[in-house]
């Protein structure tokens, strides 16, 4: 059977997840992947109380979705990030505490294995008779690393020999513990390789996957648009890494085909300017070709959500991922179980 599609609540957090489930039911869409802000889920609630895991369930259920996915991108993103003033504005206040950096590392690290724990326990209390469910043994969390080398992603000043490496090995003395209790509670970790992260493109995804020993607990949330505007081959992405997509975005981005004011390290201008190289796009209407996607997931066998991550600085968010859905549904099939030229035999 085709994919179920799924709309990504972190860029509608701002949303109670009442009126988040509507929309997504009124919009389309099979399920929601839920983020860990605003009110969509919260870990430390889910670590401890069950009438809270059932009350998310059945929320889901009066509204005819599912649920495949939990995402905490933005504690992650403080486990191995240099700490400034700007990861106050993204992660909570008990993770933040007094600032001092190593501490939120510390904090940030124990945080992203309760959500392991809370990701078991949320797919554990899941009601067997839920609408729409499909059977799943291992749940999936997305996120971000953080990386302590990403401010070197130009090498100038020379860097120094042998830090690089030690950026992907304080990655890997932070992220192992994690992964072993990812392990232990039988949760995939899903990396959205991305800037500002350890991995961003085909390149330093292998060097991650090394780092961590190739830890059988460590994937992928593929991302395409995050790879076009670099230049770096999407498709060639899935072929390489097929066994550790373990969850995929649906999102498109925008590139220029004649030079611009702002390359592709932006300029330093805001997402929606007119002299950027790049930009995002709601899915379909940007660069990423979508069809090749698709065809190259069911190829090396994905079977998990197309989870629309909507972003547009042009375009209002309810229109884009009502038109997500459509475009997404038209584009995705289910696989032939037979060669289309099997009944010339007949």
């Amino acid at each position: 059977m085709p994919h179920p599609l799924t709309l990504f609540t972190g860029q509608w957090a701002d949303l109670p997840l009442e009126t988040m489930c509507s929309k997504a039911a009124s919009f389309g869409y099979d399920g929601l992947e839920l983020a860990c802000w605003g009110d969509h889920f919260d870990v430390q609630r889910a670590l401890t109380s069950d009438a809270y895991l059932n009350d998310k369930w059945e929320m889901l259920a009066d509204h005819k979705l599912d649920c495949f996915a939990i995402s905490n991108h933005l504690v992650g993103q403080a486990v191995c990030d240099l700490i400034d003033e700007r990861h106050k504005a993204i992660v909570p206040e008990h993770i933040w505490g007094d600032g001092e950096p190593e501490q939120v590392r510390q904090r940030a690290a124990q945080a992203m294995m309760d959500t392991a724990r809370a990701a078991r326990r949320f797919l554990s209390a899941k009601p067997s008779s839920h609408q729409g469910s499909r059977p799943s043994t291992t749940a999936v969390v997305n996120g971000f690393s953080g990386s302590s080398i990403w401010h070197l992603v130009y090498a100038f000043p020379p860097i120094l020999p042998g830090t690089i490496t030690a950026g992907f090995e304080d990655f890997s003395k932070r992220w192992l513990p994690i992964l072993d209790v990812f392990k232990q509670e039988n949760v995939r970790f899903a990396l959205e390789v991305h800037p500002a992260e350890i991995a961003f493109d085909i390149a330093s995804a292998r060097r991650a996957l090394d780092a961590v020993k190739n830890h059988s607990y460590f994937g992928f949330n593929y991302d395409p648009s995050h790879f076009g505007y670099q230049g770096v081959d999407y498709i060639a992405f899935i072929r390489e890494f097929s066994e550790r997509i373990v969850h995929c975005h649906i999102k498109d981005a925008w590139w220029s085909s004649h030079p611009t004011a702002a390359g592709v390290f932006g300029g330093h201008t805001d997402f929606g300017d007119r002299q950027r190289y790049w930009d995002f796009r709601s899915p379909g209407r940007g660069c990423i070709e979508f069809e090749a996607v698709l065809r190259e997931l069911n190829h090396v066998g994905y079977a998990g959500p197309l989870s629309v991550e909507w972003e547009d600085p042009m375009m209002d968010r309810e229109h884009g991922a009502a038109e997500a859905v459509q475009f997404v549904r038209k584009l995705d099939f289910a696989l032939s179980q037979q060669a289309f030229d099997a009944a010339f035999s007949e």
